[in-house]
C-alpha cells in the first residue's frame, strides 16, 4: 500500500496521541491507533491497520514501561506472569482476527471498549493493596487473566491496555497507577506477538509503523508525568481511563453504522 507525504506526517501525530494515552493509562494505545490509522491517515485495510499499529505500539509500550519502571510503578513478578499466559492467548487470538471481516473487527472493538470503561468506573474509590505481591496462591487467577486478555488482544490486533490493566487489578488488587506500570509488560509482548502474526502475512507497513514510534515516544514520555499527578488524587485516574475509552467507542460505533 502506497501512501502520500501527508499520511505519513498524520502517522507521527497520530503516534503521539496514542503514545500520550499508553503513558497515562497504560492502554488505549491500540484503542486509539486503530481508529486513527483508519480514519485519519486513511489506511483503507484495517487488517493492515492492525498490523501496523501492534509493531509501532508495542515499541511505544516499551518506552512507557521503562519511564513508569523508573517511578517505582512496575511489580515485575506480576507483569511477567500475566505476559506469559497473555503471549499464547495473544497467538491463538491474532489467527482467529486475521479470518474475521475488519469492519465488524472494528465494531466489536467498541462495544468491548464501553463495557471496560464501565468496569473501570466502578471501581474508582477502590484505591487498591500498594505491597500487593504475586504469590504461587495469586498465580492461577492473574494466569488465567493473562491468558482471557491475551485472546482478546489478538483477536482485535491490540496491546490490549484497556483489558490489562483492569485485569491486573481485578486478578490482584493492586492501585491503578502499580496496574498501569505492570500492565506495559503485557502490552510490549502482546503487541509482539500479534504484530508478528500479523507481518506473516504482510500486513504490516513499517516505514508508518516507524513514523508512529517515534511520535508515540514524546507522547508516552508526557502521558507518564501526567498519570502520577492524577494518581494523587482518588478516582482521578480511573476517570481519565473510562473518559478516553468512552469518547473512542463513540466514534467508531458512528463511523461503522455510518
Amino acid at each position: 500500500m502506497t501512501l502520500q507525504l501527508v499520511q505519513y506526517i498524520l502517522g507521527a501525530g497520530s503516534g503521539v496521541a496514542a503514545g500520550f494515552a499508553l503513558g497515562l493509562i497504560g492502554g488505549g494505545g491500540s484503542v486509539l491507533a486503530v481508529p486513527l490509522m483508519v480514519y485519519v491517515v486513511g489506511v483503507r485495510d484495517p487488517h493492515v491497520a492492525i498490523g501496523t499499529t501492534a509493531i509501532a505500539v508495542a515499541i511505544n509500550a516499551a518506552f512507557s514501561l521503562f519511564t513508569h519502571a523508573r517511578a517505582g510503578h512496575v511489580k515485575w513478578r506480576c507483569g511477567g506472569m500475566y505476559a506469559s499466559a497473555g503471549v499464547l492467548g495473544a497467538a491463538v487470538g491474532s489467527t482467529i482476527g486475521k479470518n474475521f471481516d475488519g469492519q465488524r473487527l472494528l465494531f466489536l472493538f467498541a462495544l468491548v471498549m464501553i463495557a471496560i470503561g464501565v468496569l473501570m468506573l466502578r471501581r474508582r474509590g477502590n484505591p487498591g493493596e500498594p505491597g500487593v505481591e504475586c504469590t504461587l496462591e495469586k498465580a492461577p487467577k492473574v494466569l488465567s487473566f493473562g491468558f482471557v486478555t491475551g485472546v482478546f488482544s489478538g483477536f482485535f490486533g491490540i496491546g490490549g491496555g484497556f483489558l490489562i490493566v483492569p485485569g491486573l487489578v481485578g486478578s490482584t488488587g493492586m492501585p491503578l497507577l502499580n496496574a498501569v506500570g505492570t500492565s506495559l509488560v503485557a502490552v510490549t509482548s502482546f503487541g509482539l506477538t500479534t504484530a508478528a502474526n500479523y507481518a506473516f502475512s504482510g500486513l504490516v507497513n513499517w516505514l508508518l509503523a516507524a513514523v508512529f514510534v517515534l511520535g508515540g515516544a514524546l507522547g508516552g514520555l508526557f502521558g507518564a508525568m501526567v498519570a502520577k499527578r492524577l494518581s494523587k488524587k482518588t478516582g482521578q485516574l480511573s476517570i481519565a481511563f473510562a473518559l478516553i475509552v468512552f469518547s473512542v467507542a463513540a466514534y467508531m460505533l458512528f463511523r461503522s453504522v455510518c
